[in-house]
């Protein structure tokens, strides 16, 4: 059995940003030297996110839309408890939940086995720090 595990480091300067880690993980299995097996691709942060979907800018924004009007940005202690012991980010734990922690792939003949329009993507809730992103694979 084949392992490799690597943390991916994100820095985005702004609160909220969809970022493109597709062509990363895929350079990931391509070093593992996996040819059938699984990567498990983890945001090791409560405020990020790591999701598969189409890599539309259109789509993008309509996450960023659909996610403030499920759990509006407000920094203020009275809308979210959360925020009551100092924090002002409340609202990026909500959606990460909604998005979700992490996605598992199936890889097959070295490659991701990927639906035609899938792509990987990290989203960034609370950014203005450095975060991590655990990519582990393993497999024959």
């Amino acid at each position: 059995m084949k392992t490799l595990t690597k943390e991916l480091w994100m820095d985005i300067p702004q609160r909220r940003q969809i970022v493109s880690i597709h062509d990363d993980v895929e350079q990931l299995v391509t070093e593992s030297g996996v040819q059938d097996g699984l990567v498990l691709i983890n945001a090791m942060h409560i405020t990020a996110s790591v999701f598969i979907n189409d890599n539309e800018s259109g789509l993008h924004h309509d996450y960023d839309k659909w996610l403030e009007e499920l759990a509006p940005f407000d920094p203020s202690p009275e809308r979210y408890h959360h925020n009551r012991t100092g924090e002002d980010n409340a609202d990026a734990h909500h959606k990460r939940q909604i998005m979700g922690r992490e996605v598992v792939v199936a890889i097959t003949d070295g490659k991701l086995h990927l639906g035609p329009w899938e792509h990987i993507f990290y989203y960034e809730f609370d950014g203005r720090r450095r975060k991590r992103i655990l990519v582990k694979i393993i497999g024959e």
